[in-house]
């Protein structure tokens, strides 16, 4: 009865720094809402059609602030983006090595190849490219380099 995620809202408290990330990383697009109160900013990372972040700024939140160890980051620990293509895969990876946010290591998942990378508020994200053919039953741990790639030392 779905078809995927329409949002993922998260805390910031720098959200132009957000939106300057997003955009040169992932060609998104950036949208404010109006009539916000003042301690209040609230805005809309455009990713893809249907795919969006909703981003709060919120005077006097740390909640953005949480973002170590893994799995101790609240109830959001990571999202995921899928790729359109492997040749988009290698591009957002590319993006994300050249802006320090990952060092680039590829993950073989089985179903998946995943690259995982930090926003500039430490948010963790995962890109991941859908194997063509690759049995959905042979999954392998994180951890697994994937082959093909030239993985970091």
């Amino acid at each position: 009865m779905l078809k995927g995620f329409n949002h993922v809202a998260v805390m910031t408290n720098d959200t132009d720094r957000l939106h300057a990330f997003y955009r040169e990383v992932f060609d998104a697009t950036t949208r404010e809402m109006a009539d916000m109160p003042p301690h209040m900013r609230l805005s809309f990372i455009d990713l893809a059609p249907d795919v969006e972040l909703n981003v709060f700024q919120i005077e006097g939140n740390t909640e953005a602030d949480r973002q170590e160890p893994d799995f101790e980051r609240g109830r959001l620990d990571h999202f995921g983006l899928l790729a359109d293509s492997h040749e988009s895969f290698l591009e957002l990876r590319r993006r994300l090595v050249e802006r320090g946010a990952t060092d680039g290591f590829v993950t073989d998942f089985g179903p998946v190849h995943s690259v995982f990378f930090r926003d500039p508020d430490g948010l963790a994200g995962e890109v991941c490219w859908a194997v063509p053919g690759a049995d959905p039953a042979d999954v392998h741990p994180p951890g697994t380099p994937a082959e093909g790639y030239d993985q970091p030392s």
